[in-house]
């Protein structure tokens, strides 16, 4: 089984730094080593809130994601990552935080151990986005690979085309593209694929809920708990 909840950064920096670990090794496979998703500033950020998947006792973790709240003291890892080409990226956030509030769903990562069963792909978006209205955002940004942003167009999200080339960045190096998508309607989401509505309107309903999901590589029971402690 593995289990999937949500905390606070400040609150559980040992986690932190299990999910980061196990970040950092999944990019090495891909031989990037630089990347700003991936530094530990976030760690002591009271704006960031953590996803982990990890084994029932919480001695393995399986992956995770953070949402970051857009604040004055700490930049979006968008932000970072793609001013050097478009600057405007600061505005655009600036703008949507005082909108009703804005933040990133960032570092998504599954390791190796589950691939194939939709952890990464499928539900740690899911819970991103359904966390998104418990923490009063009403838009939310995620910069992409290549692999996920068809994911990210089922759960809501949209390209962003006013930044870069069309909304595509090379990124985190030359040879790789990135895609700056953003959500914009957290609360209702009308442009998700209905049936990933649904989930996480469940998810938002029942924010503590154990399930049997099937996938490719078979049968795989999680535990969802994402009543935010503390918050």
């Amino acid at each position: 089984m593995i289990k999937i909840r949500v905390f606070r950064a400040i609150d559980d920096i040992e986690s932190c730094q299990k999910y980061l670990e196990g970040h950092v090794r999944v990019l090495k496979i891909f031989g990037i080593t630089m990347i700003t998703s991936a530094n530990i500033e976030w760690f002591y950020d009271p704006n960031t809130y953590v996803i982990i998947a990890e084994s029932e006792d919480g001695v393995k973790v399986y992956g995770g994601a953070r949402i970051q709240i857009a604040n004055s003291t700490f930049p979006l890892p968008i932000e970072t990552a793609v001013e050097e080409f478009d600057s405007s990226i600061h505005e655009l956030v600036n703008r949507l935080a005082e909108n009703g509030g804005t933040g990133e769903l960032c570092g998504l990562w599954n390791s190796r151990e589950v691939a194939g069963y939709g952890l990464g792909s499928i539900y740690l978006g899911r819970v991103g986005v359904a966390i998104a209205k418990f923490l009063n955002l009403n838009s939310l940004f995620a910069l992409c690979a290549p692999s996920t942003v068809k994911n990210c167009m089922q759960v809501g999200f949209k390209v962003e085309t006013s930044l870069g080339n069309e909304g595509l960045f090379y990124y985190p190096k030359e040879d790789l593209l990135a895609t700056a998508v953003i959500l914009k309607d957290v609360v209702q989401l009308s442009s998700a694929d209905p049936f990933e509505r649904e989930c996480i309107f469940d998810l938002r309903l029942n924010p503590r809920q154990t399930t049997i999901q099937d996938s490719a590589k078979g049968e795989m029971k999680i535990e969802f708990d994402l009543v935010i402690p503390h918050k």
